[in-house]
């Protein structure tokens, strides 16, 4: 894929140096008022020239351990989205990846897709000013291979047999198993990827183990300035040596000499932090919040400028994901029951105001997701049958819930059913809670007193483990789900967790129920990066950490369909039809609750920056906790004056 250069610029610089004779000041080229111009940030960075960044997973509990490969440790305070690479990196628009720290996609070499030769991109430095090469990559190659601590390292292994260094700016890949999609195993197509090579003139000094890699020597457009010590904020500074990097190469100068991520608390303080300013980007809010701020601040928008307002096709969807290694979890009858036992419709109400797509597949109701699965499988859907011969699939639930928000006054809600489900899902699991009984009493479970029992005679408790001060929707639908279990006569209570301990619990099976979302994400048809990581060779005791399968499911034959997807290229035919029989296992199997697709109201604000990516102006998606957010930023632009 081509892509063009940005023209060059004259680098941002201190307001007081550039005041004009006509009252206005200069910034790239953009006249700005002087009271603009003049505004500092509370970090002491000129406000013109900072991007302020709303922080994924609220306030960081370790701010000086940078190290990615160490458990519990969160970057999203831009080490991820502007300071690291990825050897490839995904460019949501044109839904395809590009190369990022490799110079082009790899090169097979031979037909079993087991040897590969990739060139790297040359004229990289580190933001320390030394050369980017081929050792870097060998060196974390082998870091991984001799730090079995590190919790990628075993599935990292488990794939990659090999790196050879070729010459400077080559290396040589041979993997354990056919890998057609080497690019998609080292590199990003949603979020990120594992991999991340680091500076060998760095680490090779250290233990990685321990090594908290701060501060971090970076290889992309910025590098680290300072941070807050409680962790609130963390100030990234444009290199001055941009152009020695991936960014610079593929984009151009960005126009932001600062970008700060900063976390403000709760939804109620970053909304009132957007509303003053003091935020260009929020991460995610409520659709009530939204409402809010577009009334108090007129240059606040959302994706759409109106109804829905929200980015619907985010690449994850959101759930109920269970420990399936711990009773009562480890039986599908429990987990139906529990599913069957929850009013999708009120829990859509009490999450987002209903504004959600639902999906009962174990990929998200994004727009070609719908038009290649959800919507071919709804006759599977309606046809399926418990082992009972009992049929739990609603199609009906969008056509419901429309009904409902029309007589609530919402305006713009489809009245033709087709439409209605179009925009709010194909269906659900129906709301049976005398099924859900009878599935139970099946598994052993009895009452007392209008509470359940558990087959070993304990009382029946839930605790869903959900965010804190962060994935506003993951936290809210914790809340209603517990509402619907507590009625069905299960006590349900929600632990909200900081992103670390909330993280950390999942990859080491420290949980029963969780409302997680990582192994619910697709983005193409090929679902392999969903998929893949269900198979059972990533099964974990509990208590050592894995980098995927974090619900410990073990199911052979699913596990035999994702063989045939690994060893398939992404374009073979068959991608659609395997695809299609591995969501039917899943459904039958039910490891977790599928739920909705996200809507992402993660709105942007204009009164500083604009050229934002959204709706009418798609060159990317808003995904701001990204590794490809650093490609945005270098395509923000300085908000004129009137």
């Amino acid at each position: 894929m081509t892509r063009f250069l940005k023209p060059r610029r004259l680098g941002p610089a201190f307001a007081a140096g550039l005041t004009l004779a006509m009252g206005t000041t200069m910034l790239s080229g953009v006249a700005l008022t002087p009271a603009l111009a003049q505004e500092m940030t509370d970090v002491g960075t000129p406000r013109a020239e900072t991007l302020i960044v709303d922080m994924l997973n609220a306030r960081v509990g370790n701010p000086t351990n940078m190290n990615m490969y160490q458990q519990g440790v969160t970057t999203n305070h831009g080490l991820h989205q502007l300071a690291t690479s990825q050897l490839y990196d995904i460019d949501t628009a044109a839904g395809e990846q590009i190369p990022g720290l490799a110079a082009e996609m790899p090169e097979a070499l031979n037909d079993d897709y087991t040897q590969f030769r990739v060139p790297l991109r040359e004229g990289l430095t580190w933001s320390d000013g030394e050369p980017f090469t081929a050792d870097d990559v060998i060196y974390t190659d082998q870091m991984l291979r001799d730090t079995p601590e590190l919790a990628y390292s075993a599935a990292y292994t488990d794939q990659i047999a090999s790196i050879r260094k070729v010459d400077d700016y080559t290396v040589e890949i041979e993997t354990t198993r056919p890998t057609p999609r080497l690019s998609i195993v080292l590199g990003s197509v949603i979020y990120g990827n594992a991999f991340i090579v680091v500076p060998e003139h760095i680490w090779s000094e250290e233990d990685p183990a321990t090594f908290t890699n701060f501060p971090p020597v970076t290889i992309s457009a910025y590098k680290f300035a300072e941070n807050d010590p409680n962790g609130t904020w963390f100030l990234w500074e444009k290199r001055e040596d941009w152009e020695n990097t991936d960014v610079g190469q593929l984009i151009g100068e960005p126009d932001p000499q600062y970008v700060l991520f900063r976390s403000y608390g709760t939804e109620e303080r970053r909304v009132l932090a957007m509303a003053a300013d003091d935020i260009d980007i929020l991460t995610d809010i409520s659709p009530e919040s939204l409402d809010i701020l577009r009334r108090q601040n007129e240059n606040v928008r959302g994706w759409f400028t109106d109804f829905p307002f929200a980015n619907l096709d985010d690449p994850c969807e959101r759930g109920m994901h269970f420990n399936t290694s711990v009773a009562p979890y480890d039986d599908a009858k429990t987990r139906w029951a529990l599913a069957l036992a929850m009013d999708i419709e009120r829990a859509s109400i009490a999450t987002y105001s209903g504004m959600m797509r639902a999906s009962p597949l174990a990929i998200p109701p994004t727009s070609v997701l719908m038009d290649t699965y959800h919507q071919p499988m709804a006759e599977w859907l309606a046809a399926f049958e418990l082992e009972d011969g009992y049929q739990p699939f609603n199609p009906d639930y969008a056509v419901d819930l429309a009904e409902r928000l029309r007589s609530e006054g919402i305006e713009n809600i489809p009245e033709d059913a087709e439409e209605a489900r179009e925009l709010f899902g194909v269906g659900w699991w129906k709301h049976d809670p005398e099924q859900a009984t009878k599935l139970l009493e099946e598994a052993g479970f009895t009452q007392d007193g209008g509470q359940w029992v558990k087959p070993d005679g304990e009382p029946w408790t839930i605790t869903i483990l959900a965010p804190a001060d962060f994935e506003v929707q993951s936290q809210r639908l914790a809340f209603a789900v517990a509402n619907e279990w507590s009625q069905f006569g299960v006590p349900t209570n929600v632990q909200q967790m900081q992103a670390g301990a909330f993280f950390t619990a999942e990859n080491t099976g420290d949980y029963e129920v969780g409302s997680y979302w990582g192994s619910s994400c697709a983005i193409t048809p090929d679902l392999f990066v969903d998929m893949e990581g269900w198979h059972q060779d990533y099964v974990r005791d509990n208590g050592t950490p894995a980098s995927s399968n974090q619900a410990r499911y073990v199911n052979e034959d699913l596990s035999a369909l994702i063989d045939e997807l690994r060893a398939i290229p992404a374009d073979d035919e068959e991608i659609v039809p395997i695809g299609t029989e591995i969501l039917k296992e899943m459904v039958e199997g039910l490891p977790a609750i599928e739920m909705f697709g996200t809507s992402k109201f993660v709105p942007v604000n204009e009164t500083y920056w604009t050229n934002y990516p959204s709706a009418d102006n798609y060159y990317e998606g808003p995904w701001w906790w990204w590794s490809n957010f650093k490609f945005i930023v270098a395509q923000i632009e300085p908000a004129a004056s009137e």
